[in-house]
């Protein structure tokens, strides 16, 4: 290779943020242009404008259906982030800011994408978790525009052969719908580790890269070599080299399909390996994996898109599907974790300057107690004749007084009270809130977000919000070594745990169980299987003096690999 040769294909590689392990070559595939319309045309005689209030109505309704049907046909992260846009289509504020500019004279298209701009730019300014939901607006008006126009809906073509779909940014409807057997692999320029196009990538299995930079300049059609751990993207790779690099690949997703549990490093150090599921479906398809229990169940999505609270009796037969999937295992059920970017109808949120750091979680309880504890008694209901009874945590918790408040509240109900660490407030008095629990279970995502105060949806920060940051594993180890120190389990259930690399070191930090979307659990139980206890331990030590996420990566790989 000549140094012309060498430069080019140096500057060939994009770098990015790794999202979801794996290896994928193939052309690259762009999503459809969604349809512009100018907000200042269209105007309607007002002996028309009824009709086109109707249309607007009907447009409305009939994307929302068809995204609620997407979320019932879905699972785990999908599931709610389709439920939340088919709220959002549905969303009185945002079709009564339409109906505003319609009454004054606008078409209905004309109105929706008028309307979307001034909630976009409010969600905007509020930063945070909010500012992360004007991709998911704009997604819900163009599916409404294109309904008005009798347009097809807009979207991720399916390609004719298997691709890899590169974009600026996916809405997350477009993510949920992909097809693992045509779209090989995923890149964006936005987006960070833990954003629902991450996130939901990791649940499909498909190989994903977020926030590259350069990516913007790559043409449809380009071949590409995509690879999610290392965070890579390289353009007209050498054939030779991604053919070598996807069999690689192949040949460690055939070793971890051989792997069938329990978790535990290669000297017999045991480490539980769990699934975050969503729903009864999520569970039992967990439980055709090699899945000990549930470490994370979200019990957001009963409450999602509902105009009144479900009744104690209705929830508690959506949990007992999932408690029914592992009827004698280890199942920690999360309280319910709205707010934020996923608003209550029925909960009376207050306007906040910003809602990351506002009422969500367990703060909820503080303003409607009866919420939470209707919540319990349901999950309780659904336990009746449970030989191990649900381990139940609360989100956001921030003091001691919460943590204990909410073990007392969940002992009465005869279920095993725990908490979520995070918080950087929580990590730091972890020794305390094991005091009043029974155990602790580490939300990577958010601790991750507030640890470095950068919004993890900020493609600009997602080098802050990687959870290799050795500040947000510092306080890992905190609260592990109080976990240690009390004799009370420390699981860690955020997307770190998918990551296989960073799960052994989680587990030489002491982490207890490990939790992740199920088609990460093989891959995560099969790398731990194949290092030691001490492997796992010298390399968390080694990232602990890390400086950086990359140095941190390097150190683990160099010990463990």
């Amino acid at each position: 290779m000549t140094r012309s040769q060498q430069v080019k294909a140096v500057e060939s590689v994009l770098r990015g943020t790794p999202a979801v392990p794996g290896v994928a070559a193939a052309p690259a595939i762009r999503p459809n242009p969604r349809g512009q319309i100018d907000a200042r045309s269209g105007v309607v005689a007002e002996s028309d404008r009824a009709s086109e209030l109707s249309a607007l109505r009907d447009a409305a309704e009939i994307v929302a259906g068809r995204l609620r049907a997407r979320a019932e046909a879905s699972t785990g992260a999908a599931a709610e982030v389709l439920a939340a846009n088919a709220a959002m289509a549905a969303d009185r504020g945002w079709v009564g800011a339409a109906e505003k500019l319609i009454a004054a004279g606008a078409a209905a298209p004309a109105a929706a994408t008028a309307a979307t701009e001034q909630f976009a730019e409010m969600f905007s300014k509020l930063g945070g978790l909010m500012a992360e939901r004007v991709t998911d607006l704009r997604d819900v008006c163009d599916r409404v525009v294109a309904e008005l126009l009798g347009l097809p809906e807009p979207g991720v073509p399916t390609p004719e052969r298997p691709s890899i779909l590169i974009a600026r940014d996916l809405a997350p409807a477009d993510t949920a719908g992909l097809d693992p057997t045509r779209i090989l692999g995923l890149a964006t320029t936005l987006g960070g580790a833990t954003s629902h196009t991450a996130i939901i990538a990791r649940q499909l299995g498909i190989p994903c890269v977020v926030a590259v930079s350069g990516l913007d300049d790559v043409p449809a059609g380009a071949d590409l070599l995509v690879d999610g751990a290392s965070g890579t993207v390289t353009v007209d790779p050498d054939p030779v080299v991604a053919e070598a690099a996807v069999a690689d690949s192949r040949a460690t997703a055939a070793r971890n399909a051989s792997w069938i549990g329990p978790g535990a490093t290669s000297d017999g150090h045991r480490v539980g390996i769990l699934a975050n599921v969503q729903d009864g479906a999520g569970a039992r398809a967990a439980a055709a994996t090699p899945a000990e229990g549930i470490g994370l169940f979200r019990t957001e999505l009963c409450f999602l898109d509902r105009d009144t609270e479900p009744s104690a009796q209705e929830q508690a037969r959506i949990y007992r599907e999932v408690l029914d999937a592992y009827p004698a295992a280890k199942v920690v059920v999360r309280t319910l974790d709205a707010g934020s970017d996923k608003p209550l109808r029925f909960a009376d949120h207050p306007d906040e300057a910003n809602p990351a750091l506002g009422v969500r979680g367990i703060r909820i309880a503080a303003r409607d107690s009866g919420i939470l504890e209707r919540q319990l008694d349901a999950i309780a209901t659904a336990a009746e004749g449970r030989e191990t009874p649900p381990m139940v945590m609360a989100p956001m918790i921030a003091t001691v007084g919460e943590a204990r408040s909410f073990a007392t509240q969940v002992r009465a109900r005869g279920l095993i009270a725990g908490v979520m660490i995070e918080v950087p407030a929580a990590a730091l008095l972890a020794e305390a809130l094991l005091a009043e629990v029974d155990f602790v279970s580490i939300g990577t995502n958010d601790l991750a977000q507030y640890t470095m105060a950068a919004d993890r949806m900020s493609p600009d920060l997602a080098a802050l919000t990687d959870p290799w940051q050795p500040a947000v594993l510092t306080l890992v180890a905190r609260t592990a070594a109080a976990g240690r120190q009390a004799g009370k389990p420390v699981g860690v259930c955020g997307e770190a745990a998918a990551d296989p690399l960073l799960a052994c070191v989680l587990a030489g930090l002491g982490v207890t169980s490990l939790s992740a979307a199920s088609p990460a659990v093989a891959g995560v139980g099969a790398q731990l299987s194949a290092v030691s206890l001490a492997d796992c331990e010298a390399a968390a030590a080694s990232v602990l003096a890390a400086t950086d996420p990359d140095d941190a990566r390097a150190r683990a790989r160099r010990i463990l690999r």
